[in-house]
């Protein structure tokens, strides 16, 4: 590729320039400006990944040596665990690649090449963005498929083998767990609760009917099959508070309740909304757009700073895949301009603005979960500063 000979002694800018051969001639530029991109991306995510298992490793050690984890067992705890790590790394990575590509292409004067035969930067630069927009549509299914339980799964990984049951927050069994869906008026007191199969001990529900009246179950057990609540061992009680105070009661065996909306998924999504009691905690939670709005439907007069907490974690979610993007358009007038210049201070100047993009990132969202600006500025504003930078230095590239 570059300027070097093409099949039939031809060089590649003539072949780009020769009548019916351009759609041919872009492919084949598309083609190679993605194979010296994908090579140095491979070996940036794997130098991170390396770095990441060895350092985690030697913090982690003694947890696992506590925990009683076989060697499978810790490559397990890691495999879950991997997509919040490469929600973080991905950019990153492809932020390095990027400027290493884009250099190698600049020394030996291929993007001149290129630029001469009528190829304007926007459409050479089209494979990048491709990658990028690849990379964003990934970061967001990793976000709402696998991060969310990214933590849990690997808790229930360390607590496999210890005496007893976990009731952490973070294990699969909860104690004392408390309820409360505002919409619907229903607050439950659980006893004990499993988060992976959904099952309740010791139950205690009480919410208020459309004619007034009040309905009040205790049952020894809930569970949740076909979309629907069934408790056994239940003693009932339906209370008229006017005209005058009257009471109702029973017991059943067995008690299926079909207008309960509320869900075994709802229920953990109370839970993980439990840790977000300060600002750091909640910037590190990893909460899908699906389950803030749960929690938001469950829960529509929640005070000003759970709502901004709320609101900031949704927009960020929303915001975060197109940090791929946001790179691309930070590492092109870096490593892309043509003439005789210091490449490698431009690749640390990019470097360098890049991470302080990150940095912005991070500022504007503990900014926006401590309700100091508005959520949808705190998770919007510094995609849009950096892109909208790294676009005026690309519109400037000659």
């Amino acid at each position: 590729m570059g300027v070097g000979p093409a099949a039939g002694g031809q060089t590649t800018l003539d072949f780009a320039r020769a009548p019916g051969n351009d759609v041919r001639a872009m492919r084949l530029l598309d083609r190679y400006l993605l194979r010296e991109l994908l090579l140095p991306l491979g070996y940036c995510l794997g130098g991170f990944l390396v770095f990441w298992l060895a350092f985690d490793l030697l913090s982690e050690l003694e947890d696992f040596q506590e925990a009683r984890l076989g060697a499978v067992e810790v490559a397990e705890y890691y495999a879950v665990t991997l997509p919040e790590f490469l929600v973080t790394v991905l950019p990153l990575a492809l932020l390095l690649a990027l400027l290493y590509a884009l250099t190698q292409h600049a020394r030996h004067h291929e993007l001149t090449a290129i630029r001469a035969a009528g190829i304007g930067l926007g459409r050479l630069c089209l494979p990048y963005f491709a990658v990028g927009l690849l990379f964003s549509v990934g970061v967001f299914a990793l976000n709402e498929l696998w991060v969310p339980r990214s933590q849990e799964l690997g808790q229930r990984i360390l607590s496999r083998h210890t005496a007893g049951t976990d009731t952490g927050s973070k294990g699969r069994w909860v104690r004392n767990l408390a309820f409360h869906n505002e919409r619907h008026r229903r607050l439950w007191n659980i006893g004990l609760y499993d988060r992976e199969r959904g099952g309740l001990w010791n139950v205690n529900l009480d919410w208020e009917l459309e004619n007034g009246m009040r309905r009040r179950i205790a049952a020894q057990q809930g569970v949740f099959t076909n979309g629907a609540w069934t408790f056994f061992g239940v003693r009932q009680i339906f209370f008229t508070p006017f005209p005058e105070p009257t009471w109702e009661s029973g017991e059943t065996n067995r008690l299926e309740l079909l207008e309960l909306s509320e869900t075994p998924s709802q229920i953990n999504s109370e839970i993980r909304f439990a840790s977000l009691s300060g600002t750091r905690a909640a910037k590190r939670a990893r909460l899908s757009l699906r389950e803030i709005r749960e929690y938001q439907d469950l829960h529509p007069n929640l005070p000003g700073l759970a709502r901004s907490k709320l609101e900031t974690q949704f927009h960020g979610r929303l915001a975060e895949p197109w940090t791929s993007l946001v790179v691309v358009l930070v590492a092109l007038p870096f490593g892309a301009p043509s003439g005789r210049r210091n490449l490698f201070a431009g690749v640390a100047a990019s470097i360098f603005i890049a991470f302080g993009f990150f940095f912005a990132q991070w500022l504007s969202l503990a900014l926006g979960t401590g309700g100091y600006v508005p959520p949808w500025v705190a998770a919007w504003a510094p995609n849009a500063v950096f892109a909208l930078f790294g676009l005026l230095l690309t519109l400037r590239v000659r």
